[in-house]
C-alpha cells in the first residue's frame, strides 16, 4: 500500500507545537493586562497548553471580548476587572482566584503603561502614572500573591515583562525605562528572597511585537516603524507567540531550575540598536 501524499493538517499556532499539549495542565495562571496584545497572546498560549486562565484589565468591555476569544480553547477561565495600581483590588483578585480555583501557580505581570515624551516635558502625573502601573502594580500583585505562590504544588512562578532598555536607557521614555529597571531589580531580589519557598522569578524582555498597541503608539503613529525595523537583527518584528512561548517555558517544568534571569526575546534588537 502506497504512503499517503496528503499533507498533514496545518497547526493554527505552529510555535506551540514544540510543547506537549498538557505542558501546563493543572496550573492556574494569572496574567495582568491580559485583555489585549502580549497579555492576551500569553493567555491564549497558556490555555492551549492546558492551564486555567485568569486575566485582568481595567476595561470591562475589552475583558469581555478577550474572555469570549479565550473561551474557544475550552480552558477554565476567569476575567476580572481590576486596576493594578490599587493594592486592595489586587488583593481581592488573588483571593477570588484562590477561592474559585483553589490555587495560584503562575503570575505574569504584563500590565504596563507608556507614551513617548521628552523628559524635560514630562509632567509629575505622567511620570507617576507609568511608575504606578509598571513598578507599583508589579509590587501589588507579587506582594498579594506570595502565600498562594508559596503553596503551589508545582513551585510558584512569577514572570515579569520588562525591557531591554533598562540597560541602554530609552530617550523619550525615561519613565518606562526607569519603572522597568525597578521591576528588574525586584525580580532579582525576589528570586533570592523567595527561592527558598520554591518560587521562581524571572524577566521576559520583548522587542517590538506586531499587532500590539505598543508598536502602534510608540513607532507606527510616530512614523518610526521603518527605522525601528532597521534595528532588528533578524529583519522583522515579533509575534505575541514569541513572548508567550518564552513565558510557557518559564512556567513549565522546563523552567524548574531557572530563576532571576532576563530572557531577551527581541530578535537581536538590543544588540543591533547600538550599531544602527
Amino acid at each position: 500500500m502506497s504512503a499517503s501524499t496528503e499533507a498533514p493538517p496545518r497547526l493554527a499556532h505552529p510555535k506551540r507545537a514544540v510543547f506537549s499539549p498538557d505542558a501546563l495542565v493543572g496550573r492556574v495562571a494569572l496574567i495582568t493586562g491580559g485583555s489585549s496584545g502580549i497579555g492576551l497572546g500569553i493567555a491564549e498560549a497558556f490555555a492551549e497548553l492546558g492551564a486555567t486562565i485568569v486575566i485582568t484589565g481595567r476595561q470591562p468591555e475589552k475583558l469581555a471580548e478577550a474572555e469570549s476569544r479565550l473561551a474557544a480553547s475550552g480552558a477554565r477561565l476567569l476575567a476580572v476587572a481590576a486596576d493594578v495600581r490599587d493594592y486592595a483590588a489586587t488583593r481581592a483578585v488573588i483571593e477570588r482566584v484562590v477561592e474559585e480555583f483553589g490555587a495560584l501557580d503562575v503570575l505574569v505581570n504584563n500590565a504596563a503603561g507608556n507614551f513617548n515624551c521628552p523628559f524635560e516635558d514630562m509632567t509629575p502625573n505622567g511620570w507617576r502614572a507609568v511608575v504606578d502601573i509598571d513598578l507599583n502594580g508589579t509590587f501589588n500583585f507579587c506582594h498579594n500573591a506570595f502565600q498562594a505562590l508559596k503553596a503551589s504544588r508545582f513551585g510558584g512562578r512569577i514572570i515579569n515583562i520588562s525591557l531591554a532598555q533598562v540597560n541602554s536607557g530609552w530617550p523619550g521614555a525615561a519613565h518606562a525605562a526607569s519603572a522597568k529597571a525597578g521591576v528588574t531589580a525586584l525580580t532579582r531580589s525576589l528570586a533570592v528572597e523567595w527561592g527558598g519557598h520554591g518560587i521562581r522569578v524571572n524577566n521576559v524582555l520583548p522587542g517590538p511585537i506586531e499587532g500590539t498597541e505598543g508598536l502602534r503608539k510608540l513607532y507606527e503613529a510616530r512614523g518610526e516603524a521603518e527605522k525601528e525595523l532597521g534595528r532588528m537583527a533578524i529583519g522583522h518584528f515579533g509575534e505575541t507567540d514569541d513572548i508567550a512561548m518564552a513565558c510557557a517555558f518559564l512556567a513549565s517544568p522546563a523552567g524548574d531550575f531557572v530563576t532571576g534571569c532576563d530572557m531577551v526575546v527581541d530578535g537581536g534588537r538590543a544588540l543591533k540598536r547600538s550599531w544602527t
